[in-house]
């Protein structure tokens, strides 16, 4: 047992948040989730707040892309981390979101054998891995928009989809768009899901989205130092009623909601923060 395992197993949690919190800038890359009441401001403010667009994220994807593919090529269960070499597939978490997608898709496409899809922020193309092993004779006419430092990579794995760096595959419609993971770390959320409907002729599937139900949405920032990412990334926790309310205001109809199972321990969240999915029906 390692010496930090150990501490932290000895020292009680208030007690280990009291010490982060008392020496913050020695501690600060310790504190994974914390609440930051000046909001968006604070990435102006701190040069570690790098967001999504760093090679190393890029480059664990990568690295661990063999892995997501050995789970997918047999009958087991999908219950994997795509971000992790693990070779356990029986996490209960990531289970349930590779199983809601499934549903979300299931529905987009029913009764039909070829669709468009639209994946908002879809990394090197993971879901669209999972929908072509979950529905083999499915067609799908895959496009990707990602920041800068995946497309190339993202291309090279799926030479034939279509990876965009930029705003403009909103111009066009799908059967079915994607934001999972994703929504939430942009600024200006509500224009950004008005952008998304008006892209939607099908299903608009929102999903892994921080959200309270109680208090007025805040921002947070995530630091994944202990998992190899050398950035930091804020992000929106929503207000359920906010975003519900936006989706009917642009013209979507909710389907169904779904219980994530990400629930992250953020320092001195107003409430405790519960990630959830949302799949809408376009007008």
């Amino acid at each position: 047992m390692s010496l930090k395992t150990l501490l932290r197993a000895l020292v009680p949690k208030s007690v280990r948040r009291g010490i982060k919190h008392t020496f913050h800038a020695q501690f600060k890359q310790q504190i994974d989730w914390e609440y930051l009441p000046q909001g968006w401001r604070a990435a102006a403010q701190d040069p570690a707040v790098k967001g999504w667009n760093v090679a190393d994220i890029r480059e664990r994807y990568a690295e661990n892309w063999h892995n997501l593919e050995r789970h997918l090529s047999g009958s087991g269960p999908l219950g994997f981390w795509y971000e992790s070499g693990a070779d356990s597939a029986d996490s209960l978490v990531p289970h349930n979101i590779h199983m809601s997608f499934a549903y979300a898709l299931g529905l987009a496409s029913r009764g039909q054998t070829r669709i468009t899809m639209l994946d908002w922020g879809g990394g090197l193309g993971h879901y669209y891995a999972l929908a072509q092993t979950l529905y083999p004779d499915l067609a799908i006419d895959y496009t990707c928009k990602e920041m800068p430092v995946f497309v190339e990579e993202g291309q090279r794995r799926h030479p034939q989809a279509h990876f965009h760096a930029d705003d403009q595959v909103l111009d066009s419609t799908y059967d079915f768009v994607v934001a999972s993971g994703s929504m939430h770390y942009e600024e200006d959320w509500k224009l950004l899901l008005a952008r998304l409907a008006r892209a939607t002729s099908g299903y608009l599937y929102v999903a892994r989205t921080p959200v309270v139900r109680s208090v007025p949405e805040f921002v947070f920032v995530q630091r994944p130092y202990a998992h190899g990412y050398n950035t930091e990334y804020i992000s929106w926790a929503l207000n359920v009623q906010s975003l519900l309310g936006m989706a009917q205001s642009c013209g979507l109809t909710l389907v169904r909601e779904f219980v994530m199972g990400e629930n992250p321990d953020i320092d001195h969240a107003p409430e405790p923060v519960k990630y959830a999915g949302f799949l809408f029906r376009a007008a």
